[in-house]
């Protein structure tokens, strides 16, 4: 971040900011959301236990990198699952972790919406 802030300013242009980082539109560094296409992209399996207090949690990464799909895709499989979870943004793709080993559920959830998967 700079050290200076703009203080005031008749152009319009100016007084634009980004909806996520609050910074600038001239001086913002957030990555454009991605669209989605189904079918466009894989998805990734795996399963962590460490660092989650001895709980299993079903990890599926390379989601397009776009909030709102995620969030909704994220609440189908929770609700279809009967658990909780969560939905994130790394850097390179989007991520939805599920509670519990859900491979079997979740992969039937994912060819009814034909997205690819790999993992176990």
């Amino acid at each position: 971040m700079k050290n200076t802030r703009l203080v005031y300013s008749t152009d319009p242009k100016d007084n634009i900011k980004c909806p996520q980082c609050h910074e600038l539109k001239a001086e913002c560094k957030c990555r454009p959301t991605e669209t989605v296409q189904e079918g466009q992209f894989t998805v990734i399996f795996r399963i962590e236990k460490g660092g989650r207090g001895g709980k299993i949690v079903t990890v599926m990464e390379g989601f397009p990198r776009n909030e709102d799909y995620l969030k909704t895709l994220a609440k189908e499989f929770k609700a279809k699952c009967g658990v909780g979870g969560t939905h994130a943004l790394t850097e390179k793709s989007g991520v939805i972790e599920i509670q519990g080993d859900k491979r079997d559920a979740l992969k039937k959830i994912l060819e009814g919406k034909n997205i690819k998967y790999k993992g176990f």
